[in-house]
């Protein structure tokens, strides 16, 4: 089974589409800072209406990208449009652009109310408009009754969502997100991920997001881009990175996943497919790179959830034995020793929590996967 082919396209470009179509490009876009390349050649677009995040560990670029399309740092090099017009040279407010930050910037000494006004006095709009406005965008955000209250009588989430009602009141072209949940605790920043994508399907507002979370890239977008040192390793759909991933990086990044070292056997007629030994055993997988030769030095990737545990001595199973679990309520995470290759240690989580049954520390165990699952890149 081959990877879709998405995932060879190390460029970020999808298949062309009218430029009225296309709300942000980028054309080979760089920035250096001193002798350091922040952001290498990159190209890509964003529909209109469509919700894009920016995903990659801090130092990739993300956000040096996202603030170079707002307009406070210029490229060296490249060009970017925004609906079909070169924007190098314009300073932010001239842009149409709403932003959320992580630190929101809110206006301690103003209501919630006073703040989402804000954008709209200077702007200079007549004072009824404004007044019937913000209602509707406190509306918009479920703060309905809460415009009278100042912003330290507010919670983090009323906060967050006062700042998503100041970005979008003045009806912006674009709306980007510089890591504005990065802060919340788990069980807020989860719910908040639901309500900008609400907000954001509710208005149709063309949105950048960037963020170093995963889950916050899967549950929030339409389409993803995944950056490492200044470069674009994939663009795809949440579904397609997850299942699909280009490369070792992606798929490290996305999700949990396992990496054994191998060696390529050989390739099969598909084109798609690949045989490799680990240790001693062969295994079919699917493979990102078919000019690789015979003999080359690979890695067998297999995630986490794919890999399934059964109990011990099945023949014609990996044996393996059980040197940690934990408990994740929804899950069970084991540390499994190999006994098949003892140097490679294989980290599984099993969902199969109906009969109750929880594994103990030194149980032998039979393991699998199947053939689709195990995916073979360059080292």
């Amino acid at each position: 089974m081959p990877l879709s082919a998405t995932t060879h396209k190390f460029s970020a470009n999808m298949p062309d589409k009218p430029v009225n179509d296309m709300m942000v490009r980028l054309s080979q876009v760089t920035k250096r800072f001193d002798h350091h390349t922040a952001v290498d050649s990159v190209d890509f677009d964003v529909a209109k209406g469509a919700f894009l995040t920016i995903l990659g560990p801090s130092g990739s670029g993300k956000t040096t990208v996202l603030r170079m399309i707002a307009g406070f740092i210029r490229p060296d090099a490249g060009r970017i449009d925004i609906k079909g017009r070169a924007v190098d040279q314009d300073p932010p407010y001239a842009r149409s652009i709403g932003m959320v930050f992580q630190r929101l910037a809110l206006f301690p000494h103003m209501t919630a109310a006073e703040n989402v006004a804000y954008p709209l006095k200077m702007r200079g709009w007549p004072k009824d408009e404004i007044t019937s406005r913000v209602e509707r965008f406190l509306d918009l955000v479920r703060l309905q009754d809460l415009g009278h209250r100042r912003i330290r009588q507010l919670s983090g989430g009323q906060q967050q969502r006062v700042a998503i009602a100041r970005a979008l009141v003045f009806e912006p072209d674009l709306l980007l997100l510089d890591e504005p949940l990065a802060a919340l605790d788990r069980k807020l920043r989860e719910d908040m991920q639901l309500e900008f994508r609400r907000i954001q399907q509710e208005l149709g507002v063309t949105t950048i997001n960037v963020t170093h979370d995963q889950r916050e890239a899967l549950v929030m977008s339409d389409q993803i881009i995944v950056m490492d040192d200044g470069k674009i390793h994939q663009r795809a759909s949440p579904s397609e990175a997850y299942r699909d991933p280009a490369d070792r990086f992606v798929a490290g990044f996305i999700g949990v996943t396992n990496f054994l070292n191998a060696e390529l056997v050989g390739t099969i007629d598909d084109g798609g497919s690949a045989t490799c030994r680990i240790g001693d055993q062969t295994f079919e997988g699917r493979i990102a790179d078919s000019t690789l030769l015979p003999g080359a030095k690979v890695v067998a990737a297999i995630r986490a959830e794919k890999v399934k545990v059964e109990d011990g001595g099945q023949s014609g199973l990996l044996q393996a034995t059980i040197r940690e679990t934990v408990f994740e309520g929804d899950r069970l995470v084991y540390h499994l020793h190999m006994g098949a290759w003892p140097d490679q240690p294989l980290l599984v989580f099993d969902y199969g929590l109906d009969a109750g049954h929880i594994r103990s520390i030194g149980d032998q165990v039979s393991v699998s996967w199947r053939p689709q699952d195990l995916m073979i890149f360059p080292p």
